[in-house]
């Protein structure tokens, strides 16, 4: 799958995941941050899914309209269980996220709202 991690999600999960055979973009590899906007225009421009701990990624697609590709947020998920929630939450939502849907995850449970 492809995907577009947000600075805020960690390195180990970004190196994971291209492990696993994942096309992974990862933006604290980038020379500067370009803003939460560009950074889902990006993301949506390349066909990526985007992983983010950020709420305001979900508000700009739900709120603002904005197109993207599928957003996948860790809400309290520590840098050293991200890789293997998001893993799971990829593995387990691949057709509902390559369909465009939000999937929020965290210890308890996970939601998803479907992009139509």
């Amino acid at each position: 799958m492809k995907l577009l991690l947000d600075t805020c999600v960690s390195g180990v999960a970004a190196r994971t995941l291209r492990e696993m055979g994942h096309d992974v973009v990862w933006t604290a590899e980038w020379d500067s941050d370009p803003g939460d906007e560009q950074i889902l225009r990006i993301a949506h421009g390349q066909g990526r899914v985007l992983i983010t701990l950020d709420k305001d990624f979900g508000e700009r697609a739900i709120v603002f309209g904005d197109a993207h590709s599928g957003i996948v947020r860790l809400v309290g998920i520590a840098a050293r269980e991200q890789a293997g929630y998001c893993a799971r939450v990829l593995e387990k939502y691949a057709d509902e996220l390559s369909e465009g849907a939000i999937v929020t995850a965290d210890h308890r449970r996970t939601r998803i709202r479907s992009s139509g």
